[in-house]
């Protein structure tokens, strides 16, 4: 089992630079003491210590004896995730400790984003010369290898999203899949092509058909013993809207409309890596939503394999109906909980903007586990309602439900509430997430993240009451 070698921790060494961390209210302190040998080079470079603000600092010959990076205001703290990784950037390659009165949750916010900061996504302009990256000791006291299983996850759900679907159709998304699977010793499979019909699997089978890349179910089962999840992921490599076509500026992003697939993939590698005690079962149904002769009309009519009928007013609500089938497969047999994670509507992003991920359930318990693990991983989530009252506004009366009801309200939920009728037994949460970072942001480049995947992660052991593991 090999790590990311874009991810390490440096050892503690003589050579270690010493990185200064400093409040605002703590630069005079620092200044006077500490920092006294450059207290004349502080004060001529106008050093404020805002957040990740940086300032080399001369060592003993001509290089870089140290640096101070400013840990901002309260305020400044609040309003940006990841600000001391700013520096990470400007700081010359080598390695380097922090130093300063940090808590722990500043410490492991600091050592986390500097390890996600570390990313690059260059398999189509791949740099000249590597540049070497500046290297973290990790802070005392942290888990370090948590730390970075959690930065290699998220790294694989950013390389899989930010993959053009030319390069990441159903076939790649499968070979990703099987690749993951073979580096943890699980057992996978895939369900292609016209096998779905015979296997039951129609409404994933009827999205992807018009694709010349075959519509599959692929299934992922890791560990022998502990409380059983299943991940469902929604893996649309690339959607059109099918016959209710987008127009171009929707298509622009639709590369990233298997973030969900990506990230639960991503989440996996994580409990895979750190070995936690459950069994993990991933299902991710992976399907190209494009225009063809024998493409989904809207207004046809299909059999899920729970048997729900479903009228289909708009195949651009193709995601809930490859999840539909997938979550009821997930549900035949014993499972303790279900998570399903998809890119899956507009009106979440609307409702939340795109750095948070929303997600649905009707369980406090999950609840309270979700917000700790959100706060403990620095990866904020939004609880939204299962609204009962707009169980009507899904039910078309020629069939059971409608994948695009005209309600024109409420669309995230009225999503939700479509798969949450697939779902009988286990306990369940969805994340209607973005899975994009629109901007260039602290640890987050623009293009694919990972949401919810490691508020999911810390959330795990109240979850499944798994104990501290």
């Amino acid at each position: 089992m090999t790590s990311d070698s874009r991810f390490a921790f440096a050892p503690a060494s003589p050579q270690t630079r010493p990185l200064h961390v400093v409040r605002p209210e703590e630069l005079a302190d620092f200044v006077a003491g500490p920092g006294a040998t450059w207290a004349a080079w502080l004060t001529a470079s106008g050093f404020e210590a805002g957040l990740g603000e940086l300032q080399l600092l001369p060592g003993n010959g001509n290089g870089v004896g140290a640096a101070v990076v400013g840990l901002g205001t309260a305020q400044a703290r609040r309003r940006s995730r990841f600000g001391l990784a700013k520096a990470v950037a400007n700081l010359p390659a080598g390695d380097w400790v922090l130093t300063g009165s940090l808590s722990e949750g500043e410490r492991t916010e600091a050592a986390l984003g500097w390890l996600l900061a570390g990313y690059r996504f260059d398999r189509y302009r791949p740099a000249r010369k590597p540049a070497v990256a500046p290297r973290l000791v990790c802070p005392g006291g942290l888990d370090a290898a948590r730390l970075l299983a959690m930065a290699e996850g998220e790294a694989l759900t950013r390389d899989l999203i930010n993959t053009p679907a030319q390069d990441m159709g159903p076939d790649e998304l499968e070979a990703a899949f099987m690749a993951l699977a073979g580096r943890f010793g699980a057992k996978a499979l895939a369900i292609r092509g016209d096998e779905l019909l015979e296997r039951n699997f129609p409404m994933i089978h009827a999205v992807g058909r018009a694709s010349p890349r075959a519509p599959r179910l692929l299934d992922m089962r890791w560990g022998a013993e502990g409380p059983a999840l299943t991940l469902v992921g929604k893996g649309v490599c690339f959607d059109t809207g099918g016959l209710n076509l987008k127009p171009s500026a929707g298509m622009n992003l639709m590369k990233k409309d298997m973030g969900g697939a990506a990230t639960v993939m991503g989440l996996a590698q994580m409990i895979m890596t750190l070995d936690l005690p459950l069994r993990l079962r991933v299902l991710i149904p992976a399907v190209e939503n494009v225009v063809a002769g024998n493409a989904l009309k809207p207004k046809d009519i299909l059999t899920s394999r729970k048997g729900l009928i479903v009228e289909v007013n708009d195949t651009d609500a193709e995601g809930r109906l490859v999840l539909a089938d997938a979550l009821a497969h997930a549900c035949e047999e014993g499972t303790d909980l279900v998570i399903s994670m998809a890119t899956l509507t507009g009106a979440a992003r609307v409702a939340v903007g795109p750095d948070l991920a929303p997600y649905y359930t009707d369980d406090p318990g999950l609840v309270t586990a979700l917000e700790a693990g959100a706060v403990a991983g620095f990866d904020p989530v939004w609880r939204m309602p299962f609204h009962d009252a707009y169980e009507t506004a899904i039910e078309p009366g020629i069939a059971d439900l409608d994948n695009a009801p005209s309600f024109g309200f409420a669309g995230s939920i009225t999503a939700a509430l479509f798969l949450r009728r697939f779902v009988d037994g286990p306990r369940y949460v969805h994340f209607d997430i973005y899975g994009y970072s629109p901007s260039d942001q602290p640890a987050r480049p623009k293009g694919g993240a990972g949401q919810g995947a490691r508020a999911v992660l810390g959330a795990l052991p109240a979850m499944l009451n798994m104990g501290g593991k």
